[in-house]
């Protein structure tokens, strides 16, 4: 195993990890209800690709650590999962500014894929708002260097945020051909 990074204190980490998830959520459901006309000189829906695009990298490396994790290479794992986090603000970042600059686009599909998109938006969305919180719990148990825990956690964290990054490049590459 590897040496902890942090020094345990349960009470302050749970403050501060339902404070941020609580603030990430809040912003989004907020700043979603809110469009700004602003003229960047680009196409503002490059802020949807760039989410596209870093999510399909989060998938790589979700994917990635866990293969890591398995050949016990577990100082490669920290990495990666560290990658997948700050990337994952990344794409926070770019998502609001899609929402603020962009406002909302109605999926124009038909038929099957019509059933299609809206199934997996119904999943991706409740996901993707809950996961934050779960990740910051998972990645704190081994950043403390509570190994039997963080291995519980993300038992169920992996997958779901795995699922989530994956559903996210869908929901692009579905809605992408109605972006005006």
């Amino acid at each position: 195993m590897i040496a902890p990074v942090l020094k345990k204190n349960d009470k302050q980490a749970r403050l501060l990890i339902l404070t941020v998830s609580f603030v990430v959520f809040a912003a989004v459901a907020l700043l979603s209800r809110f469009k700004l006309e602003l003229n960047l000189g680009f196409d503002v829906h490059l802020f949807a690709l760039a989410n596209a695009v870093i999510n399909s990298v989060v998938t790589i490396l979700l994917i990635w650590a866990f293969v890591a994790v398995k050949n016990k290479k577990y100082e490669l794992h920290k990495k990666i999962m560290l990658a997948a986090m700050g990337l994952s603000i990344l794409f926070l970042v770019s998502y609001i500014a899609h929402h603020l600059l962009a406002g909302e686009t109605k999926y124009g599909g038909t038929g099957v894929m019509r059933t299609v998109y809206y199934f997996i938006l119904a999943t991706h969305i409740p996901l993707a708002a809950i996961i934050l919180p779960f990740i910051l719990f998972t990645a704190y148990r081994a950043l403390i260097g509570e190994f039997p825990n963080h291995r519980r956690s993300a038992k169920y964290t992996w997958p779901l945020w795995l699922y989530v990054s994956i559903t996210g490049v869908l929901v692009y590459l579905f809605i992408s051909p109605y972006y005006q």
